[in-house]
């Protein structure tokens, strides 16, 4: 009986044992990245008080971004008009489990609005960074992006550079995403002559 109690715990510590090897295995480094970024758009609505511009994109895509102060003539700026603007974003993926304390607070505003952090462009504001455990929804091989739905319901398509990477991803995968909300550095109206 004792053999069999022994064999059986030595069975039962080889099996915790491979799927802690293989959780060790398939987690991955989390990926971070800083852009600088530039889109041309139609202004379909502005905020004036808080500065904020919703744009129309070449492929119907909406994008609200914030004008910083050190936009210049913002107030110049008016529905339908086409505009260029760069603005920078921040993204990091954690594939790791979420905490019971990201579980229980699934969205989590972890950084207000302000300056981007050193090595930037010193005039590079960044709007809040938001943490949250998101699912991958559609992982598209042929143009190198997946599509993360956030705990509200909310999409977000964001770019795979490393190919070799994308293939260890897959669909209803969770992971740690962080994100920092679009800020536009400059504003470019364009005239009708630059269609």
């Amino acid at each position: 009986m004792k053999i069999k109690t022994i064999y059986a715990m030595f069975i039962a510590m080889s099996i915790a044992f491979a799927s802690t090897a293989q959780v060790i295995q398939e987690s991955k480094a989390p990926r971070e990245k800083w852009s600088l970024e530039s889109m041309e758009g139609t202004v379909t609505a502005i905020n004036k008080e808080t500065r904020d511009i919703t744009l129309m994109g070449p492929e119907g895509n909406l994008v609200t971004v914030n004008a910083g102060d050190e936009v210049a003539r913002f107030d110049e700026i008016a529905v339908d008009d086409r505009i260029v603007f760069e603005y920078y974003t921040y993204m990091k993926a954690e594939f790791r489990e979420p905490t019971l304390a990201e579980r229980a607070e699934p969205v989590a505003v972890i950084a207000e609005a302000g300056k981007a952090p050193e090595g930037m462009d010193p005039g590079a504001v960044v709007g809040a960074i938001v943490k949250a455990i998101v699912t991958i929804e559609v992982l598209n091989r042929p143009f190198q992006s997946a599509t993360i739905k956030g705990p509200r319901g909310n999409y977000m398509t964001v770019p795979v550079a490393d190919l070799k990477f994308m293939e260890t991803l897959h669909i209803g995968q969770e992971l740690i995403f962080t994100y920092a909300e679009a800020v536009a550095i400059s504003l470019k109206k364009l005239d009708a002559n630059n269609n």
